[in-house]
C-alpha cells in the first residue's frame, strides 16, 4: 500500500484470472485502498477482498477526472462488484386507461398511452385495498376489452354492485366518466367532498336504525383515513425532479429512482448490486451511471443519503448533459415525503433480495450453537392451536436458506382427541407422527432441523415418535415466556442475547408456525360459526347448510348477494334466501 501515490485516482481490484471485478476512485489513492484491509471492516467489504489478489491503479489530474475515468471503466468492464443497472423491477401503481369507457387497476409497467398512473405504492396488498374502496364507491366495468360487446343482462359483479354494467345499458357514459373523475380525485387525496357526504349518509343511516349501513359508511372513512397517511405522487409542478431511495444490507444495496415530469410520476425503477464501497461512494457510482446510460437530467435531484461534495457532479452534468442540475436536501414537506416512500421502496427491494439470497450466517451461527453437522438448510416448525379443547389444529411451516418456503406449508386437524380435551403433547405426538411416516414412506426430502414451539415436554414427545420410525432428526424447542432454546439431549436451556441471528431466526419460525395454526383455527371457528347459524333457520338442516357453505363459504357474501343468485346457486327458495339474510343481520346486532 506504501506504493500507492496519495493522489486522486482510480483503483482496479482483479481475480486470480487478471479479471477486473471492482473499479472505484479516491481522493487519496494510498488511504482508500489501505482502508479495504481494516479488521473491522462489513462482511461485503472482506467478501470482496476474498477474491482479490492484484489492486492496479490510474492517476488523474483531480477528483473530477478521476470520477469520469471510473465511470468509464465499469461501462467498458462491467465488474462484478460495482452497479448493474439491468437488474431492474417496478413497483406497482394504479392506472386509469384512455379508453371511452377507461378501466381503473393495477400494473407495473408505464406505458405512455394517455393513461393516468397513481403512486406507486409500497405494497400490493395496500394498494389491493384501495381498488377495493374505489369499486364500492365508483364501480367501473370489469371486462378488459377495449371494445365493448352488448349484452342482455348485467353480470353477477352488477347485481352485487361491483360494475357499473354500461354493456347491458345499466350507466351512461357521461355518468360513468363523473365516477372515473371522482376516482381521480380520491387518489389525488381531494377527499373532503366525499368525506362530507359519506358522513351525511352514515349519520343518516344511523338516525334511520340501519346500523349495518352506518357501519359500512364507518369503515370507509376508515379506509379513507388510511389512504390520506400515505403519501401520494401526483402533484401539479412542471419541474422535472428525480428522487432517489437508496438502502444498504450486510451483502446488497439497492437504489430506486421516481422521475416526475409534468406533476406526475413517469415511472419507478430499482436497481442493486453487490456493492463493497462506503454509502457515499456508492450512490455517486449510481447517479454517474443512470444518467450517462439515460442520457436525460432532471432540473432537481433528491438522495436519501449524502453525495458529499457535489461540485463535481454538477460539474459531469454541466459538461457532459449540458443541464444545471440543483442537488440538495428536500426543501418541502412534499418532497422529503415522496423522497421517504422512494426509500422505502429500496428498503423493500432490499429485503426482497435479502430473502432471495437466504440467511446464511444466521444458519451458520445456528449450526454452530446447536453442534448440527453443517447449516441447517431445511427447517421445518411446529405448531398447536385450539380454544378449550376444540378445533385443535396443528401447522407445520418450512423455511429454506432462512426463508419461508410457504409452498411446503401444511395444516393438520388433529384426530386422535377427544373433543374437548386438552393435550398439546397428544396433538404433538400425531402430528410428528403423521408428518413423518409419510416422509419415511414415501422417502421424502428430511428437514435438517424440527423446531417445535414449547419447551422440555414438547420435545420429549416429539423425540419419541422420531425414535419409533428410527429417524435421527435434531430437534429443538422454543419457549415464548423466556425465549429459551430447548435441546433434546442436554438438560438445561440455551440462552441467547436479544437480536443474535441466530435466535432471530428461531423466532421467526416459531412466530410463523404459531401464525399459520391460529388462522386455520379461526377459519374453522367460522365456518363452525355460519353453519349453526344456518341450521338456526327453519328449513335448513345439516344438508342443505352444507350445500349453501360449499357455495357461499363467508357470511359477507350471504349478505351481499342478491336473493335469485343464491336461489340459483343452492336450489333453494328466494324466500327462503331472505330468511337466511335476515336471521344473519339479526345475529349481528344482537352481538
Amino acid at each position: 500500500m506504501n506504493n500507492f501515490p496519495a493522489s486522486p485516482g482510480v483503483y482496479l481490484m482483479k481475480d486470480s484470472q487478471e479479471r477486473i471485478i471492482y473499479v472505484g476512485k479516491a481522493k487519496n489513492l494510498r488511504a482508500r485502498v489501505r482502508s479495504y484491509f481494516l479488521k473491522d471492516n462489513p462482511i461485503k467489504t472482506k467478501v470482496l477482498m476474498s477474491h482479490v489478489t492484484v489492486i492496479d491503479y490510474i492517476v488523474t489530474g483531480n477528483e473530477y477526472e478521476a470520477l469520469l475515468l471510473e465511470n468509464n471503466l465499469i461501462k467498458r468492464h462491467s465488474p462484478r462488484y460495482n452497479i448493474n443497472l439491468k437488474d431492474g423491477k417496478s413497483y406497482p401503481v394504479i392506472r386509469i386507461t384512455a379508453d371511452p369507457f377507461p378501466r381503473v387497476f393495477q400494473t407495473r409497467t408505464i406505458i405512455q398511452d394517455g393513461s393516468r398512473y397513481f403512486g406507486p405504492y409500497p405494497g400490493v396488498s395496500r394498494l389491493e385495498s384501495y381498488l377495493e374502496l374505489i369499486e364500492k364507491l365508483y364501480p367501473l366495468r370489469k371486462c378488459r376489452s377495449s371494445s365493448l360487446k352488448k349484452r342482455e343482462q348485467p353480470c353477477l359483479y352488477h347485481h352485487i354492485g361491483r360494475c357499473a354494467a354500461v354493456c347491458a345499458g345499466k350507466t351512461s357514459r357521461d355518468e360513468y366518466l363523473r365516477r372515473v373523475e371522482k376516482i381521480e380525485s380520491l387518489l389525488s387525496g381531494k377527499t373532503e367532498a366525499l368525506r362530507r357526504e359519506i358522513t351525511e349518509k352514515m349519520t343518516a343511516a344511523g338516525a334511520s336504525l340501519q346500523f349495518e349501513k352506518a357501519a359500512e359508511y364507518r369503515d370507509i372513512l376508515a379506509a379513507l383515513d388510511q389512504m390520506e397517511s400515505e403519501q401520494r405522487i401526483v402533484d401539479f409542478d412542471p419541474e422535472v425532479r428525480d428522487y432517489i431511495g437508496y438502502a444498504t444490507g450486510e451483502t446488497f444495496s439497492a437504489f430506486v429512482v421516481f422521475q416526475m415530469r409534468q406533476g406526475n410520476l413517469l415511472g419507478s425503477t430499482t436497481f442493486h448490486g453487490e456493492l463493497p464501497g462506503s454509502e457515499e461512494e456508492n450512490l455517486v457510482e449510481f447517479v454517474l451511471q443512470f444518467y450517462s446510460s439515460t442520457s436525460r437530467a432532471p432540473q432537481k435531484l433528491y438522495t436519501s443519503a449524502s453525495l458529499g461534495d457535489v461540485a463535481p457532479l454538477k460539474r459531469f452534468f454541466q459538461e457532459e448533459l449540458s443541464t444545471e442540475v440543483d442537488i440538495s436536501p428536500p426543501g418541502s414537506t412534499r418532497d422529503a415525503a415522496i423522497l421517504r416512500l422512494c426509500t422505502e421502496n429500496a428498503r423493500q427491494e432490499l429485503e426482497r433480495l435479502q430473502r432471495a439470497r437466504g440467511d446464511l450466517p444466521a444458519l451458520e451461527e445456528l449450526a454452530r450453537l446447536l453442534h448440527l453437522p453443517a447449516p441447517p438448510l431445511r427447517i421445518e416448525g411446529f405448531d398447536i392451536a385450539q380454544v378449550g379443547g376444540h378445533h385443535t389444529v396443528a401447522s407445520l411451516v418450512s423455511f429454506s436458506r432462512g426463508v419461508p418456503d410457504k409452498s411446503q406449508y401444511k395444516r393438520f386437524r388433529i384426530k386422535s382427541l377427544p373433543d374437548g380435551a386438552i393435550d398439546d403433547f397428544g396433538a404433538m405426538r400425531e402430528v410428528l407422527a403423521r408428518r413423518y411416516s409419510r416422509v419415511k414412506n414415501e422417502k421424502l426430502p428430511k428437514p435438517d432441523l424440527i423446531l417445535i414451539d414449547g419447551g422440555k415436554g414438547q420435545v420429549s414427545a416429539a423425540r419419541g415418535i422420531l425414535l419409533a420410525l428410527e429417524l435421527p432428526i435434531p430437534i429443538v424447542g422454543l419457549a415464548k415466556r423466556e425465549e429459551e432454546i430447548f435441546l433434546d439431549d442436554t438438560k438445561e436451556p440455551l440462552r441467547l442475547p436479544e437480536g443474535t441471528p441466530a435466535l432471530r431466526l428461531l423466532q421467526h419460525v416459531r412466530d410463523e408456525a404459531h401464525r399459520f395454526a391460529t388462522t386455520y383455527r379461526g377459519s374453522l371457528q367460522k365456518k363452525d360459526a355460519l353453519t349453526s347459524l344456518l341450521q338456526a333457520v327453519p328449513g335448513i338442516g345439516p344438508r342443505r347448510a352444507a350445500r349453501i357453505m360449499k357455495a357461499f363459504p363467508r357470511e359477507e357474501s350471504l349478505l351481499e348477494t342478491p336473493l335469485d343468485i343464491i336461489a340459483k346457486s343452492t336450489g333453494i327458495s328466494e324466500d327462503l334466501a331472505r330468511e337466511i339474510q335476515n336471521h344473519l343481520r339479526k345475529s349481528r346486532e344482537g352481538s
